[in-house]
């Protein structure tokens, strides 16, 4: 599914214009994007939570070129979901 088939079974779900819910869609996306980027949590029940998690320095390896480098340190994304999500996947 992706972001407008998303849109269009919420709208139709919720009876609201398809328009609204594209906005609520690009908010709900943003506010996630700027929490996780001053190292915050979203926590979403019955979903899960959004956090993020910091990456050490470490050495990688190229499978072309077999060559070693180095990837430095980051922040990346981490989803953990909910109970009730995993239950739900695994009916």
């Amino acid at each position: 599914m992706n972001k407008n088939e998303l849109v269009s079974a919420i709208a139709e779900e919720c009876g609201v214009a398809k328009k609204d819910i594209e906005k609520v869609v690009k908010s709900l996306t943003a506010v996630i994007h700027k929490e996780l980027g001053n190292g915050g949590k979203v926590q979403i029940p019955d979903l899960g939570a959004f956090k993020a998690n910091e990456r050490k320095e470490r050495t990688v390896r190229n499978p072309r070129t077999g060559e070693s480098m180095v990837s430095p340190a980051c922040k990346v994304a981490k989803f953990t979901p909910a109970k009730a999500l995993k239950d739900s996947v695994n009916k």
